[in-house]
């Protein structure tokens, strides 16, 4: 038994020993050159900061979309790829409404505030509406199938959902706002905002944080509090981690675990929904595709802080985000992804369950 274990030890710190080996020889290629990063950080260290700050923000929206797969996994083990694309949907949706309403660039946000809250509450309650139709028609059948059919029936609900943001984004005749071609990038109207707050208060620097950088922020935080409140605190939520704990022990407790699940699809349909309309605000710009980059970082950020895990799906996000951030202004932008899963890689070499996913004994 030494002998195997001091071998496994002898192997970890060769694999170790390669990956460093490879990041150290591949990295110039992909931008990483500490000498003219150390030097770019001296001379402009407020260059830094605003890629931080640019960071959370980003790394807020992409953890309330982890989120989603961290929920789902955690109830019934699947990894539900349809997830980014109904994110997408729900920015279609805050767009259509936006567009219903007649606001456009140039709308004080004093006026568009209750139009933004009735797009809030369309794009959350359709997003929660078809993840719930989706859990019963699509995974329910398969839920006790091997686990290949249920992520085969995610990946086919995934083009679906993808097929019907190109259709919605066709429909000019009756929604004007989505512009002549299906498949071009919508323009969001510019709804927030854009107060300099270091200048308001009288801080003269080059580094940009506006009053929308700061909605944006809070909000997602809000919906990630509120989250880990309910689950943490609740009846339900106490129920929801009953059943990702052990689902037949739940039904013995008196558990509707069916409900239980659909409540879970629920919940995370609705904050795709929300984060769709939040990236629709902060970006200004959506299209049918972006759900496949922004599930993908999601369900990156889920794995990395430890899928199942609701804490470390938050946690992850942020770390997405500021990695993403990092890449674009001091390696390559052509690079982020791949530095985004490199980084991914090493964790799970170091830590297989994720940042958070060993040390905390409930999933949700």
């Amino acid at each position: 038994m030494q002998a195997i274990s001091s071998m496994k030890t002898w192997q970890k710190w060769l694999l170790y020993a390669v990956v460093a080996y490879v990041v150290l020889l591949l990295g110039p290629i992909a931008g990483l050159e500490l000498p003219r990063i150390i030097g770019d950080i001296t001379n402009n260290p407020q260059v830094l900061i605003q890629q931080i700050l640019v960071g959370l923000v980003n790394g807020a929206i992409i953890a309330v979309i982890a989120l989603g797969y961290t929920m789902v996994y955690g109830i019934i083990e699947l990894i539900n790829f349809a997830h980014g694309d109904l994110y997408m949907l729900g920015a279609f949706a805050s767009l259509t409404v936006v567009g219903a309403f007649g606001v456009g660039e140039g709308a004080t946000w004093q006026s568009s505030l209750p139009v933004m809250l009735v797009a809030l509450l369309v794009s959350g309650i359709l997003c929660a509406v078809l993840n719930a139709i989706t859990e019963k028609y699509a995974y329910r059948p398969l839920r006790n199938a091997p686990r290949l059919a249920p992520l085969i029936s995610a990946i086919g609900v995934s083009f679906i959902f993808q097929n019907l943001g190109l259709f919605w984004g066709g429909l000019r005749s009756f929604i004007p706002v989505m512009g002549v071609n299906a498949a071009a990038p919508k323009s969001f109207p510019d709804l927030l905002p854009r107060i300099d707050l270091l200048n308001y208060f009288g801080i003269q620097s080059n580094i940009q944080f506006t009053t929308k950088d700061l909605i944006v922020l809070v909000f997602a935080v809000v919906l990630m509090a509120g989250l880990h409140l309910f689950v943490q605190y609740t009846r339900l939520g106490k129920a929801m981690r009953a059943t990702a704990q052990n689902r037949d022990a739940a039904k013995i407790m008196g558990i509707n675990v069916d409900a239980i699940i659909v409540l879970t699809f629920l919940i995370g349909g609705a904050l795709a929904g929300a984060a769709g309309l939040l990236v629709g605000l902060y970006n200004n710009t959506i299209v049918f595709t972006m759900g496949f980059t922004a599930g993908l970082r999601a369900f990156t950020a889920a794995v990395l802080g430890g899928i199942g895990n609701i804490i470390g799906s938050m946690l992850g996000g942020i770390l997405i985000g500021l990695l993403s951030a990092l890449s674009d202004q001091y390696f390559s932008s052509r690079w982020t992804n791949a530095w985004v899963f490199a980084v991914l890689v090493i964790v799970l070499a170091f830590r297989p369950g994720g940042l958070l996913g060993d040390s905390v004994q409930e999933k949700v």
